[in-house]
């Protein structure tokens, strides 16, 4: 026989089981579109057909359209995320540092990782293969290019090793360049433009130059590295923090989980030259906020 207090009690639990999923799908009314975007480190079409798999996936997964945004520099990635009109975006470690940096409320929670697990990779400076060139030294009144005033690989790294030199880069140098992307820079390394260009570099296996060349864009036989810097650590993708907690939890595990969940879009983006996307925090890009001031400070004292 059923109580009063039973009545109660069952009344009470379906009210909150039907007020649950209410509450779960709260988000959906605030977000009924995410925006993820993505740095600028090729040209359009091709950062189209290597992320529409993946936004397609985590619209799946979210059950709410995503819209895949393509800046045309690293600065509109980070005033997007800073003014909130990027959800999702995927950056490079500086641009990430410097959206932190500039105000933006943003966390990241996903890491590239390399086939061996490691978590870094390089910057890299090119010279043409027949060129006489053997170290950065040999290029004075040469022409620099660069990628873009955000990026780690292509400008802040290459700054940092140059300042190592005892280079000041704007001096040295007949002309710096900044090209806009890394395909860019190699185009312009290759049609002359520039004598010495920044790019980011895995391994053997795996540089910008080594997708140019799957692309037919370049040959990589025809340039040589002549300086390699120490290991930075890997590109992040990053939410906004103010977005509720539920939405979060289901875009972190829908990407950790991307590899194995739609090996197909994975495997579009990496092209089976990278390992699974882990978890990673904002701490991890601290030594990155710091590259970043020491950069800054050399162009404060170059200018004044």
């Amino acid at each position: 026989m059923l109580t009063r207090r039973h009545t109660l009690t069952l009344a009470i639990t379906g009210l909150a089981l039907a007020v649950a999923p209410a509450f779960a799908q709260d988000w959906k009314a605030k977000y009924p579109e995410l925006i993820f975007a993505v740095i600028p480190s090729e040209n359009a079409s091709g950062v189209t057909e290597r992320y529409t798999p993946f936004v397609q996936y985590l619209a799946k997964e979210l059950g709410t359209k995503v819209t895949l945004r393509i800046a045309n520099d690293y600065a509109a990635i980070i005033e997007g995320q800073r003014t909130g009109n990027i959800h999702i975006a995927s950056y490079g470690p500086s641009s990430f540092a410097r959206a932190r940096m500039t105000g933006a409320k943003v966390d990241a929670f996903a890491i590239e990782t390399n086939l061996d697990g490691t978590k870094g990779y390089h910057s890299v400076f090119y010279v043409k293969k027949d060129s006489p060139y053997q170290k950065v030294e040999d290029l004075k009144g040469k022409n620099l290019g660069l990628v873009d005033p955000n990026s780690t690989s292509g400008n802040n790294v290459p700054r940092f090793a140059l300042n190592g030199m005892k280079i000041e880069p704007e001096t040295f140098f007949s002309k710096v360049v900044y090209t806009g992307s890394h395909e860019n820079a190699i185009i312009a390394l290759q049609q002359g433009t520039v004598d010495i260009a920044a790019n980011w570099w895995n391994d053997e296996q795996e540089s910008n130059l080594q997708r140019m060349a799957r692309k037919n864009m370049a040959k990589a036989e025809d340039f040589r590295i002549i300086f390699k810097s120490e290991q930075i650590v890997n590109s992040p993708m990053a939410y906004l923090t103010d977005m509720p907690e539920e939405l979060k939890a289901k875009i972190r595990d829908a990407v950790l989980n991307l590899a194995t969940k739609d090996k197909a879009a994975f495997d579009k983006i990496y092209e089976g030259k990278q390992g699974p996307l882990v978890a990673v925090d904002n701490k991890a890009y601290d030594p990155i906020i710091e590259l970043n001031k020491f950069v800054d400070d050399l162009r404060k004292k170059k200018s004044s």
